[in-house]
């Protein structure tokens, strides 16, 4: 006798990040989630990179924001208009070989091509998903110069993951700015989470080559006077770092957890694996 057939509701899918980025923090966000204040009123994020924790919180109130103008342009046309990105990143994953790659990428660098919105956000998932490592990096002049990846199937076009991911970001403000600016009309009560490009752990290991520019020592210093000034206005603070001195020194006083994380990009595979992190809260 055939069981009686149920009618089930389809499976929501979770947002989880659309594009892979130096320093996300998938792995890192047990240590993150576990520090978090139990209640606030809107989420800030102004270095949101990938925005590991951000489609995981999937908050009702938020702003997110990023000195990248392409990734805001990404993140902007995604919630305004998935099916149009993904209709572009079909034709791409169609399309896809060494030739195409290259082709596609000069393109991107060429300053006078133009592009519409879904069109230019299609490109930058395609590159990211199919360059060396997921690394987005640029030169001194803007150009994106990451060479192919080896990958047997790339995921270059997930649609239920770009609906689902549209469906969190259509509810949050996202912005193109620097952080200061992204923060500024953070309130009493809201919660704030930085994750800027970290302090080197040494010599070698510093990456900030995501736009044209550098986060340098200073800036170290700006982005704690910055963070020590909205506990004073009481708001709720997190931050990740490495775990070096200067981090230590410039946010004495804060709570400071000493996480392990591990790292997957560095040109040495031996120096692969497991590093110290801080996780540094205050306001709550």
């Amino acid at each position: 006798m055939r069981s009686p057939q149920v009618d089930r509701a389809p499976r929501e899918i979770i947002a989880t990040p659309v594009v892979k980025w130096v320093g996300g923090k998938t792995k890192l966000l047990p240590e993150l989630l576990a520090r978090m204040p139990k209640t606030f009123g809107r989420y800030y994020e102004p270095f949101i990179g990938g925005a590991a924790m951000f489609f995981k919180l999937a908050p009702e109130r938020a702003v997110i924001a990023d000195v990248n103008p392409d990734l805001v342009s990404l993140y902007q046309s995604i919630a305004r208009d998935p099916n149009a990105v993904i209709k572009k990143l079909a034709h791409h994953r169609e399309e896809h070989d060494e030739t195409h790659y290259y082709a596609t990428r000069e393109k991107w660098n060429q300053s006078h091509m133009q592009w519409s919105a879904a069109e230019r956000a299609a490109t930058f998932i395609y590159l990211n998903k199919t360059c060396f490592n997921g690394l987005w990096r640029v030169n001194r002049s803007g150009g994106f110069n990451v060479p192919i990846g080896r990958y047997t199937d790339p995921p270059i076009c997930v649609p239920d993951a770009l609906r689902a991911a549209s469906k969190v970001l259509a509810r949050a403000d996202i912005r193109h700015a620097d952080y200061a600016t992204a923060i500024d009309d953070a309130k009493p009560g809201d919660f704030l989470y930085f994750d800027p490009p970290y302090d080197p752990i040494n010599a070698t290991s510093s990456f900030t080559s995501y736009t044209v520019g550098d986060f340098g020592t200073d800036e170290q210093k700006a982005l704690a006077a910055t963070a020590k000034q909205l506990i004073d206005r009481g708001c709720k603070v997190m931050l990740s770092n490495n775990d070096t001195p200067l981090v230590r020194s410039l946010y004495k006083g804060l709570k400071m957890d000493k996480v392990k994380c591990s790292r997957a990009i560095n040109s040495n595979a031996a120096k692969r694996g497991e590093i110290d992190e801080l996780v540094i809260t205050g306001g709550y």
